[in-house]
C-alpha cells in the first residue's frame, strides 16, 4: 500500500492539522532517503519522528490542548484511553530542528468487540497550530501505520474523516458490526487491516485492553 504524504486543513475526531499547514511535497529525489524512524523532510522543513519519552508528557498534553481544545477529553475514544498506557512502542512525537515537539500520535490496545479481536486505536494525532509548513501530520500518520505493521499488529481503528483517511487505506467496511463506547458517527468509524482478515467476524463494542497506568502516573497525567 502506498502511504503517500498529504496535509490539508482538516479537523477530525483525533486528527488536527492547523489551517496554516500547507500541502506537503515529497522530498526531492536528490536527497538521501530518511527512515521513518529517524525523520522526514517536507516542504523544506526538517523534523524528526521519535519515540515519546516520559519527559514529553506535559509538553504533549499542552500541544493537544492548543490544537484540540478542552473538549478533547470528552470524546468517545478517550474512554478507551483513560487510565491506560499507549501500546508498547507506539507513542511518537515529531520534533523540529530546535528539538521542539510539534506533533504527536499514539496508538492504544483494544479488543474489537465480543470476539476479542486484538486491534489498535489511533489517536489523538495532532500538529501544533504554530506550524506553518506541511507534512508533519501525514508523516506521523504514515510512521504510525508502518511501525504498527512492523510490530505485528493486525488492524488499526480510528474515528475521523472517511474521504481523507481513505488515502491511507482506511474504510468503514470492517466496522459495520463494531461500535465505540459512546456517541460517534458510524460513517466516521474506520479501520485498516494490516493483516488480511484481522477483523473478520468482529462485532460488538470496543473495549480497552492496554496496560493500566500506575496510580502515580495517573496523578501525573490528570
Amino acid at each position: 500500500m502506498d502511504f503517500s504524504y498529504f496535509a490539508e486543513q482538516h479537523h477530525v475526531d483525533d486528527w488536527v492539522i492547523s489551517p496554516l499547514v500547507e500541502r506537503s511535497t515529497l522530498p526531492p529525489s536528490g536527497l538521501p532517503a530518511i527512515s521513518p524512524t529517524r525523520g522526514e523532510i517536507s516542504s523544506g522543513v526538517a523534523f524528526a519522528i521519535v519515540s515519546e519519552q516520559l519527559a514529553d508528557i506535559a509538553t504533549r498534553d499542552a500541544l493537544l490542548d492548543r490544537a484540540m481544545g478542552p473538549k478533547r477529553r470528552k470524546k468517545s475514544s478517550e474512554k478507551l484511553r483513560r487510565g491506560r498506557r499507549a501500546s508498547e512502542g507506539l507513542a511518537f512525537v515529531a520534533r523540529d530542528a530546535a528539538g521542539t515537539i510539534v506533533g504527536t500520535v499514539r496508538l492504544w490496545d483494544v479488543k474489537a468487540g465480543e470476539g476479542g479481536h486484538a486491534a489498535l486505536l489511533l489517536g489523538p494525532l495532532a500538529v501544533d497550530p504554530s506550524v506553518k509548513s506541511g507534512g508533519i501530520g501525514s508523516a506521523l500518520m504514515r510512521h504510525a501505520i508502518l511501525e504498527a505493521a512492523r510490530l505485528g499488529h493486525g488492524a488499526i481503528l480510528l474515528v475521523g474523516d472517511a474521504p481523507y483517511y481513505a488515502r491511507f487505506g482506511f474504510s468503514a467496511q470492517k466496522t459495520a458490526q463494531l461500535a465505540m463506547p459512546g456517541p460517534y458517527e458510524q460513517e466516521r468509524f474506520l479501520a485498516l487491516e494490516l493483516k488480511e482478515g484481522a477483523l473478520d467476524g468482529a462485532r460488538g463494542v470496543l473495549k480497552a485492553s492496554g496496560r493500566k497506568l500506575k496510580a502515580a502516573a495517573l496523578k501525573f497525567v490528570a
